[in-house]
C-alpha cells in the first residue's frame, strides 16, 4: 500500500476573459485584434502544455474560467475567419524574419522559434480544433483534467447591479445558459467578474447550481464570523454555496512585474516589437490597415533591465529561467503548505488565481513556467498536489459557515476602479436601462413576432452596455473612446428598442441590421429579468 505523503493542495485557477469586439462593418479593425492575439500567445499556447502534459502521463488540475464573451467569439465563423487570416499573416511574415535575419544569428534563431510556433498555432488551430478553440479546452474538461467555471454574462460589475436585482440574476442566468451550450454541461462555479461579491449575490449563484466562487483575500478574512483558517480553505455562505480566497503570497509571486518572476531580465520584453522598430513599408501589410503601427508579435529583445538598449532574446535560456522559477515557486508552496498542516485539521488550499493572457501574452514565458510547474509537481515531490475546487469540496464536504465581505480584486479592493470620475456617469443609465428590461420581460410579447425579436435584442445591448471592460478602460485611460462608444451605442439601440416595443412600431430592417452585428446569445432568455 502506498503512503499518501500529499500535505497540502495548489489550485491554480485562470481568468480567461475578453469583451464581445466584433465588427462585420469594417474588414480591419483594431480592437478586435485583441481576441486574434490572445488565440495566438494564450490560448493556442495553453492548450499545447495541456496536450503535452496528457501525452506525458502527467498527472495536472487546473481551473480555468472561459467567460461568454469568450466562448461567444470562439464560435463565431466571421471572427474564426478572421483570426485564421490573422494566423495566415503571422506564419507569412515569420517566413520572412527568418530569410532577413539569416545575416544575424543572434535573432534568426528567435524568429526560427515563431516561424515554428506560427506554424503550430495554424494546424491546432484550423485542422486539430475546427477554428473553434472551445473544442480543445472541452476535450480536457471531459477528461478530468481542466475544470471550467463560468462568468457573469458580459462581465458585468455586480456590486454596482444591486439596485436592480433582476440586472445580477439575468447576468448570472444568461451566463450559465451560455456555457452549457457551448461547453455541453452546467457550470459548478463560477468566476465572479473582477472577483466583486456582494453579500446576497450567493443565493442567485445557488439558484441557478453554482457551488462556489474565487474572491479576493480581504473578501475572506474580513467575513462575518472571521474564518478560523483564513483563506486556506473555502467557507461555506449561508447559501451552502462555498466562497474560495486567493493566496496573497503565491499570487503576487507571479503577477507582480517588479517583484515577480515576469520581471526577470532573461524573458522576452514586450514592448520591443517589429511593429514599430522597422521599416513601415516592410511591416504595413501585418499592422493595422490604417497605417497606425501596432504590434505584430515578433519581439527580438529580453528585458535586460531599466534600459533602451536591450539585449538579444535568447529562447533557451528564458526556458530555462521559467524552470528555475516554477522550481522556485513549487519550493515556497511545500514549504508554505507543511507549515499550515500543522495548524489545521485538513490539509491547506492555496488557491493562486491569475488572468490567463499573463500567460503568453504579458509574460510570453508563462505557458513554460506553468508547463514546468506540472512536470515537477508531478515527477518531483509528493508534498503537493494540484487540485480542482470542486475536488477539494468533495474531500472537505463540512466548512465553516461565514458571510464574506464586499469586496473586489481591483485597485483598493472595493470599487473604486469601475465607479470614479472617468466613469461614474454610466451607471444612472445602466440602471435605468436595466428597469426598463425589466418591464421588457415582463410583456407578453410574442417570441416570434417582431416585438418579441426586439425585445430579445434589447436584452443583448444591455448585456453588452454592462461589460465591466469599458468603465475600466475609462479608468486606465487606454482606448477610452472605443470605450465610450460602446456604452454609449448599446445603450442608444436598446432606447430606441424600448421606444419602439412602446409604440408597437418596430423597424424591422434596422433590427435585422444590429441582430447582425451584436449577435451575441443567440437564444437568449428575457425572462431572466423578470425572475
Amino acid at each position: 500500500m502506498v503512503r499518501d505523503r500529499t500535505r497540502g493542495y495548489l489550485c491554480m485557477v485562470l481568468h480567461g476573459h475578453l469583451p464581445f469586439v466584433r465588427h462585420p462593418e469594417y474588414p480591419n479593425f483594431l480592437e478586435e485584434k485583441w481576441f486574434y492575439e490572445a488565440i495566438v500567445e494564450t490560448y493556442i499556447p495553453l492548450l499545447t502544455v495541456f496536450e503535452g502534459l496528457v501525452r506525458d502521463g502527467v498527472d495536472w488540475r487546473l481551473t480555468m474560467s472561459l467567460s461568454p464573451p469568450l466562448l461567444s467569439m470562439f464560435a463565431d465563423p466571421l471572427l474564426q475567419e478572421r483570426a485564421f487570416a490573422h494566423i495566415d499573416r503571422l506564419v507569412e511574415l515569420s517566413e520572412k524574419e527568418v530569410r532577413r535575419t539569416a545575416p544575424h544569428p543572434e535573432f534568426q534563431r528567435t524568429a526560427r522559434m515563431y516561424e515554428a510556433k506560427f506554424r503550430h498555432a495554424r494546424a491546432l488551430f484550423s485542422d486539430q480544433y475546427g477554428r473553434n478553440l472551445a473544442n480543445g479546452f472541452r476535450r480536457f474538461q471531459d477528461s478530468g483534467q481542466l475544470e471550467i467555471v463560468t462568468c457573469g454574462a458580459t462581465h458585468g460589475f455586480l456590486p454596482l447591479m444591486e439596485t436592480r436585482p433582476e440586472a445580477v440574476n439575468a447576468q448570472v442566468q444568461v451566463a450559465v445558459d451560455c456555457h452549457a451550450r457551448h461547453l455541453g454541461r452546467a457550470p459548478t462555479g463560477i468566476w465572479l467578474p473582477e472577483c466583486g461579491f456582494q453579500p446576497g449575490h450567493d443565493e442567485v449563484l445557488r439558484r441557478h447550481g453554482i457551488r462556489y466562487f474565487f474572491m479576493d483575500a480581504h473578501g475572506i478574512l474580513l467575513g462575518s464570523p472571521r474564518p478560523k483558517y483564513g483563506t486556506y480553505a473555502p467557507v461555506f455562505c449561508r447559501s451552502g454555496v462555498a466562497a474560495f480566497g486567493r493566496d496573497l503570497e503565491s499570487s503576487k509571486q507571479v503577477w507582480s512585474a517588479l517583484e515577480g518572476y515576469p520581471g526577470d531580465f532573461e524573458y522576452r520584453d514586450f514592448y520591443r516589437d517589429i511593429g514599430y522598430d522597422l521599416d513601415e513599408d516592410y511591416v504595413r501589410p501585418y499592422i493595422n490597415g490604417d497605417g497606425v503601427r501596432t504590434f505584430t508579435g515578433i519581439k527580438y529583445h529580453r528585458i535586460t533591465g531599466d534600459t533602451l538598449d536591450k539585449a538579444p532574446y535568447d529562447p533557451a535560456r528564458a526556458r530555462e529561467k521559467a524552470a528555475q522559477h516554477a522550481g522556485n515557486f513549487l519550493f515556497n508552496r511545500g514549504k508554505q503548505v507543511e507549515y499550515l498542516a500543522g495548524l489545521m485539521d485538513r490539509k491547506p488550499l492555496i488557491v493562486s488565481p491569475y488572468d490567463a493572457e499573463l500567460f503568453g501574452h504579458w509574460w510570453y514565458e508563462g505557458p513554460d513556467w506553468l508547463d514546468m510547474l506540472f512536470r515537477k509537481m508531478h515527477f518531483d515531490q509528493d508534498i503537493v498536489k494540484p487540485v480542482t475546487a470542486r475536488e477539494y469540496l468533495a474531500e472537505y464536504p463540512v466548512c465553516q459557515v461565514s458571510t464574506p465581505s464586499m469586496s473586489s480584486w481591483g485597485h483598493k479592493g472595493y470599487n473604486e476602479v469601475w465607479l470614479e470620475g472617468s466613469n461614474d456617469w454610466i451607471y444612472r443609465h445602466l440602471h435605468k436601462a436595466a428597469e426598463r428590461m425589466t418591464e421588457l420581460a415582463g410583456r407578453p410579447a410574442g417570441a416570434g413576432g417582431p416585438a418579441g425579436r426586439a425585445v430579445r435584442q434589447a436584452a443583448r445591448e444591455l448585456l453588452l452596455a454592462q461589460s465591466s471592460d469599458w468603465a475600466f478602460i475609462m479608468k486606465t485611460g487606454t482606448h477610452v473612446g472605443y470605450a465610450v462608444n460602446r456604452t454609449v451605442n448599446h445603450l442608444g439601440r436598446f432606447t430606441r428598442i424600448y421606444d419602439e416595443v412602446n409604440r408597437g412600431a418596430v423597424d424591422e430592417g434596422w433590427l435585422a441590421l444590429i441582430e447582425a452585428r451584436d449577435n451575441v446569445f443567440p437564444e437568449v432568455d428575457v425572462r431572466a429579468w423578470s425572475a
